[in-house]
């Protein structure tokens, strides 16, 4: 299959190993999953016997490490107490499940601070971090880059790295466990040039963050020009990074999956399809990687 790891969200109603199965069979050797509802509510116990096979599976046909998504209604910078509340109820019992599945990673938006400006929201995130990460725990926390709407936080690099580094400040041995997901369409939306200045994108994010904080790429068209702040993702080759027509074009993709700081990273699409609309754009990007 080549060595990119690449996929996309797939159902948990089924179990571990029948998201494996259907990674599988749309040419996937990724995937994302929602560790609970999308939006919010509680976790279905987790099956031993399950996790163990989807392990198995794995192992057998070399896929890449997995990126599970918080829900989207974890906002750890609200200004309302009890969703700050639930937030960190959902995140601890999140990273004690993803103990069952080692070495993977725990992807989520860092939140929206809704007026009470970045840096209240910024401390808000830090201070969860510190209290619900495990002391020795093995799943990888990445913060995800965003794309600038409304109140959120994280739509710089800056804004990522104060995150991280004040989190290794309080608690120095959580500091490995700390990164960031790049999510294409988002650093497109927030006004990083990625379409004609991907190196110098990722040479500015090795001087803020550092490019060994970087462990996953949400791969993803954007419906919006570079800065527009919307976050709307597109299908791959229909919008402004991937379409000739809005400036952009495949080579930019291929840019992408090549770059040498990315190549080896877990590639997750969040683009608008079906599993079979997957399927061919993982064998697409397979097809552009050099």
């Amino acid at each position: 299959m080549g060595d990119l790891y690449v996929g996309c969200h797939l159902s948990t109603s089924g179990g571990f190993e029948a998201m494996g199965k259907t990674a599988l069979s749309i040419g996937a050797t990724t995937f994302a999953f929602f560790t609970r509802n999308p939006r919010g509510g509680k976790a279905r116990p987790i099956d031993p016997d399950d996790v163990a096979a989807l392990r198995s599976l794995m192992g057998t046909n070399g896929f890449g490490k997995l990126v599970a998504h918080a829900p989207y209604t974890m906002n750890l910078c609200s200004a309302k107490a009890e969703t700050v509340d639930f937030a960190r109820r959902a995140i601890a019992d999140d990273f004690e499940r993803m103990e069952m599945l080692p070495g993977n990673y725990y992807n989520f938006h860092p939140g929206a601070h809704v007026g009470q400006g970045p840096d209240a929201g910024i401390q808000m995130i830090v201070d969860t971090l510190c209290q619900v990460m495990l002391e020795g725990q093995q799943t990888t926390v990445l913060l995800e880059t965003m794309a600038g709407k409304g109140t959120e936080v994280g739509r710089s690099f800056e804004e990522l790295a104060l995150i991280i580094e004040s989190v290794a400040d309080k608690r120095p041995e959580l500091s490995a466990k700390l990164g960031v997901c790049l999510d294409t369409c988002h650093v497109n939306d927030a006004g990083y040039d990625i379409v004609h200045d991907l190196d110098g994108v990722l040479d500015e994010f090795d001087r803020v963050v550092g490019i060994d904080r970087l462990y996953a790429v949400h791969i993803n068209d954007s419906k919006n020009p570079c800065g527009a702040h919307k976050d709307r993702h597109e299908c791959i080759g229909k919008g402004y990074l991937g379409s000739d027509e809005f400036g952009g074009g495949m080579q930019v993709m291929q840019n992408i999956v090549s770059n040498g700081h990315l190549r080896s990273l877990p590639f997750i699409l969040e683009t608008p399809n079906e599993l079979a609309g997957y399927a061919a754009e993982i064998k697409l990007l397979r097809s552009l990687q050099q």
